[in-house]
């Protein structure tokens, strides 16, 4: 199973077309759209989700309801297009009829951001070439190919819940639910995503102050996923192991500096005898672990406890007190170019990584367990966990 994304932030869409997906799973566009309404929300974002009201069209796939196993093609309409067909048209501009619109150029690159070294390397002299496409914009599509890899995952029980550690400095610390279903109740319920509600209002204080203050600030999020089977990934290839494809995954989201799974980057403070989890055994349930340390993975391969993933958004780049730049056509030092944006997207980003990690723990699923259609799949799987229950 795989995918693509196209499109720019300005342009009239953004796509996806993702191959892969099974025949005969249940699919319908509120599916998706209620994940990119999520992907919308959060204490700190800025004026451009006033104007969009994401919304995708399934354009290929799908058939009244169930998909079909061709390619599902999924579109989002960019609302604010109409403000930029010049700008962002594909056609050549009449350069003496069109100085208002080339206006709109960029030289001035923001530092943190993709604009300087993408014009580097694609020999680009308006730096608009390379911030369209690098916007975070371009995660609306990867949520929706999300929604529809959280759609596969819970066809066969497996559920997938996020939230926020920390936004600014400031920690959760109250963090404990008693399910996925309890994680996202109250995730979604709170503006920053934050189980701890003795801190939510301070996250949304330290968010108010760097958007006064002209400047942004970052955090932390979790993805867990509970109902994994044992065994997705592998050990015997580096590029096999699907904690590392997970890494990668998140990583890849715009604006991610880090990533941990399970304690993460803790192990390297405890000792082994206080890292490792576990083994137990009973005749109802089979193996399983006393702990969760490893969040879910030995070897590269899921164990069968709850996969937990952490990543770290830095603060995000364009500042409306801008940092000093130089404009790449003067060499002049100024102040760099301000385009509308957030103060924060860490609860926004919270959803994005969901998206991220249940794309590729449904990609390992299918590569386990078949991919032609949803019943023949819960057969495999089932035959499956019979198997490892009674080794």
């Amino acid at each position: 199973m795989r995918y693509l994304t196209a499109g720019e932030s300005h342009g009239p869409q953004l796509t996806t077309i993702i191959e892969g997906v099974p025949a005969q799973l249940t699919l319908e566009r509120h599916d998706i759209d209620a994940d990119l309404a999520r992907r919308q929300k959060g204490h700190g974002r800025g004026r451009r989700m006033q104007i969009e009201k994401d919304q995708v069209k399934i354009t290929s796939g799908v058939r009244h309801g169930k998909t079909t196993g061709a390619p599902i093609t999924l579109i989002v309409e960019n609302d604010d297009w109409k403000h930029w067909t010049k700008i962002m048209g594909s056609e050549p501009l009449e350069i003496e009829l069109d100085q208002d619109d080339i206006k709109r150029k960029i030289t001035r690159p923001r530092p943190g951001h993709a604009d300087l070294v993408g014009a580097l390397k694609y020999n680009h002299r308006d730096m608009r070439n390379v911030l369209e496409r690098s916007s975070a914009r371009e995660t609306t599509v990867r949520v929706a190919a999300g929604a529809v890899a959280k759609k596969l995952l819970s066809a066969f029980g497996i559920k997938v819940g996020s939230h926020v550690l920390e936004i600014g400095g400031v920690k959760a610390h109250d963090v404990e639910y008693k399910s996925i279903e309890d994680l996202q109740e109250r995730s979604e319920n709170s503006p920053v995503r934050c189980l701890d509600l003795a801190v939510e209002k301070q996250m949304m204080d330290a968010i108010d102050k760097a958007k006064k203050d002209g400047d942004s600030i970052g955090g932390i999020v979790e993805v867990v996923i509970e109902g994994v089977p044992v065994g997705l990934g592998s050990y015997v290839q580096y590029d096999k192991k699907l904690d590392a494809k997970i890494a990668g995954a998140v990583m890849g989201i715009n604006a991610f500096k880090g990533v941990e799974v399970g304690i993460g980057f803790e192990a390297a403070r405890k000792p082994g005898s206080q890292v490792h989890d576990e083994i137990e055994w009973n005749k109802e349930d089979g193996y399983s672990r006393k702990t969760n340390n490893m969040g879910g993975f030995e070897g590269g391969m899921t164990n069968g406890m709850p996969i937990v993933v952490r990543g770290v958004m830095k603060p995000i780049p364009t500042l409306y007190k801008p940092l000093q730049s130089v404009d790449i056509d003067t060499k002049e030092s100024f102040e760099a170019s301000i385009e509308r944006s957030d103060s924060c997207a860490v609860p926004a980003a919270a959803v994005v990584a969901e998206a991220c990690v249940a794309w590729e723990v449904a990609a390992a699923l299918l590569e386990k367990f078949g991919s032609d259609f949803v019943d023949e799949i819960k057969e495999n799987i089932n035959r499956y966990e019979d198997r490892v229950k009674n080794f």
